[in-house]
């Protein structure tokens, strides 16, 4: 089991499929979401889903997706989502729909070898692909202690980030990092708050960085805009304050600073027309069955019909 999909039904319904639509959903996983899209189009309608990570391609060679014509899988990065759908002959304004379901998924925290989680003893490692560029331990045994501590602020929001960068840059002259509890045990010295949640911040920053999540994100966005059709829906779960004010700020604006921006007359330009105001979020039921929805936002928009949307 890859991972239950969070807000399953509320955000297949936000995407108010067409049947002969064209959709990505750009973070496969184990396929939760892309089976409930299937399962809206005919024959003519297109699906193509992303996933960089080797354990969800293996997924996606299941019959029901691999011999389902309207099935298309890509192995990438969603960050490349323009350019990989240009490439199946898809083009820029015919996307009637996207969905992207952030952050890592059970599966990963919950294999030991991935290194996503200080619950389990494993090589510091937090690649989402698995397989191409620095790991954890990579950034903890070369980043300066400048660098460590820029990353632990704001990507862990860590109140101590200089002092646990410097730490960092110390502890690893003589015991370079290898393994999480190498990481957990540094923690445990150092955590303020609660032990738990400041080994997740901490996690959460290395892996953010190995994985260049805010700069793959702000590629994303800027290509959903373009790729998607006028009228068509951007929907976006996210599970932490940081990817969420990004996407809340570039569905309002355009941009991910949530600035206005305006035309030569001066007139707000806004490329998209919000479906929720707020953000949605899972129900007591489903959080009870699913602890993984308790932080998860729903935020939905349509890309405007108006010409400055186009």
């Amino acid at each position: 089991m890859y991972h239950a999909p969070v807000l399953l039904h509320a955000s297949i319904e936000m995407l108010g499929i067409q049947a002969d639509g064209i959709y990505a959903d750009v973070t496969f996983g184990g396929g939760g979401h892309a089976r409930a899209i299937l399962e809206g189009l005919n024959s003519n309608g297109k699906l193509f889903a992303f996933d960089q990570d080797p354990d969800a391609e293996k997924n996606a060679q299941a019959p029901e997706f691999a011999n389902n014509p309207s099935f298309t899988f890509i192995a990438s990065n969603f960050r490349l989502l323009k350019r990989q759908l240009r490439s199946e002959g898809i083009e820029a304004g015919s996307v009637a729909g996207i969905l992207a379901d952030l952050g890592v998924s059970s599966f990963q925290l919950d294999t030991a070898e991935r290194g996503f989680s200080y619950r389990f003893e494993g090589p510091l490692d937090m690649r989402m692909n698995n397989q191409d560029g620095p790991t954890a331990a990579d950034v903890l045994n070369t980043y300066s202690a400048e660098a460590l501590q820029n990353i632990l602020s704001a990507y862990g929001e860590l109140r101590n980030a200089r002092s646990f960068a410097q730490a960092c840059v110390e502890l690893r002259q003589t015991n370079p990092f290898k393994h999480t509890e190498d990481l957990v045990a540094l923690c445990t010295k150092l955590f303020i708050g609660d032990r738990m949640r400041y080994m997740s911040q901490v996690f959460q920053a290395l892996r953010m960085e190995v994985n260049e999540e805010i700069g793959a994100l702000k590629d994303f966005l800027s290509d959903a805009l373009e790729m998607l059709a006028p009228g068509g829906r951007l929907v976006v779960l996210t599970y932490h304050s940081i990817e969420d004010r990004m996407v809340k700020n570039f569905m309002k604006t355009g941009n991910i600073q949530g600035q206005p921006e305006k035309d030569f007359y001066g007139n707000i330009t806004r490329p998209f027309d919000l479906v929720l105001k707020k953000a949605g979020e899972a129900t007591e039921a489903e959080v009870k069955g699913n602890s993984r929805a308790r932080s998860a936002r729903l935020r939905v928009a349509q890309k405007t019909k108006e010409k400055n949307g186009q």
